[in-house]
């Protein structure tokens, strides 16, 4: 008998860490009958529609349409259309990934009508619970029946929090097997032209609201961006978000006025590998590209204050900044000094994750 599996999908990361694990229940044709369910948190063709196309993922049996809103309409919305889905046609397991608020919406409604939950990406913490992430992530795993772990730190996390053992699961990084995977297709990527890059650059990725809806802390991080340029040409793809914010605080027309500075509208997935890889260092707010950056060898400055993924700074090419400018061009200067860091991919980031995901699932069924 097939084991029917719904796999929640809503904003843009959920799509590169789902990718593998559909691709891999399709191995098993006569084990699985897998369900595509994208809750629309993100929609727009650069963060949606074209990723779905470059990662090979299958159109979405449902798409539900919940668009932007505040964290707690949008939460509001995928739970009352998933109560619907899950209701009409209950499966054995809903597997979640990420912390986006589709992913703690979804666990919430399975949870409530006793389906199990897999939570993909478990047991990341940042301590913060400032981070609307954070309490996605505490919520999900708290009610979650599996509980896979990219990292050994996020065993400790869950076990702190009582999650019992058995429950937890350590396969690896599901997103690290989409990078392996597409990398030398990504290599072959003509973005570089495009951009007209002749040289070195240094890529830029900002969106996190703590980082971009303060005015004051967002001109620090500026005038950090401002000082590397003068040295280094930045790639800067800007989120909606940010450039929402940059006309608001009127930073816009001056940033497009820096000599050293390339402004895009968002990039696929491919384009961005491409230019991640074969960046001289990497300068985000995001928590996949720290991933990323640290299988790719790229040093990589977190502008942040805390970070859910602490084996990229233990083990990897990560370093945290902070928002101060003083630490952001300091830390700048010693990777184009020839001084970054130089981390290795930790264990089981080996392009592996997905097959010992549903190996696990194979050998311990769910149970309803």
């Amino acid at each position: 008998m097939k084991l029917k599996i719904v796999n929640v999908v809503g904003a843009r990361p959920n799509f590169m860490k789902m990718a593998p694990l559909m691709m891999e229940y399709q191995r098993h044709p006569d084990k699985f009958e897998p369900k595509l369910v994208h809750t629309g948190q993100h929609y727009d063709d650069n963060m949606s529609t074209l990723f779905f196309e470059q990662l090979h993922l299958p159109k979405p049996d449902v798409y539900l349409g919940i668009g932007s809103g505040s964290h707690s309409e949008q939460t509001a919305k995928v739970m009352v259309e998933m109560e619907k889905l899950l209701s009409a046609e209950p499966p054995d397991l809903v597997v979640v990934v990420g912390d986006v608020n589709s992913t703690m919406a979804a666990t919430i409604v399975a949870a409530k009508l006793c389906i199990p939950v897999a939570h993909v990406e478990a047991g990341l913490r940042s301590f913060d619970r400032a981070m609307p992430e954070e309490i996605n992530r505490l919520v999900t795993d708290a009610l979650s029946d599996y509980c896979f772990i990219t990292s050994q730190d996020a065993d400790v996390n869950l076990r702190r929090e009582g999650v019992a053992p058995e429950k937890i699961f350590f396969v690896g990084n599901v997103m690290i097997d989409t990078l392996l995977q597409l990398k030398d297709v990504s290599l072959k990527s003509d973005v570089s032209k495009r951009l007209g890059l002749g040289g070195s650059y240094g890529f830029v990725t900002l969106h996190r609201p703590s980082n971009v809806d303060d005015k004051q802390v967002f001109a620090e991080i500026l005038a950090a961006l401002d000082t590397i340029q003068k040295d280094l040409m930045l790639v800067f793809p800007v989120h909606p978000r940010t450039v929402n914010r940059l006309k608001q605080f009127g930073f816009w027309d001056g940033l497009r006025g820096w000599k050293n500075l390339k402004l895009t509208d968002p990039l696929g997935y491919l384009d961005s590998l491409c230019l991640m890889a074969n960046a001289k260092l990497v300068l985000t707010d995001s928590g996949g590209v720290q991933e990323e950056t640290t299988v790719l060898g790229v040093p990589c400055l977190t502008i942040r204050n805390n970070t859910e993924r602490p084996v990229t700074i233990t083990e990897g090419t990560n370093t945290l900044v902070g928002t101060s400018q003083s630490k952001i061009v300091g830390e700048a200067r010693k990777i184009l000094a020839g001084n970054g860091k130089r981390g290795r991919a930790p264990k089981f980031w080996d392009g592996k994750a997905a097959g010992r995901i549903v190996e696990c699932l194979l050998k311990h069924p769910p149970k309803r």
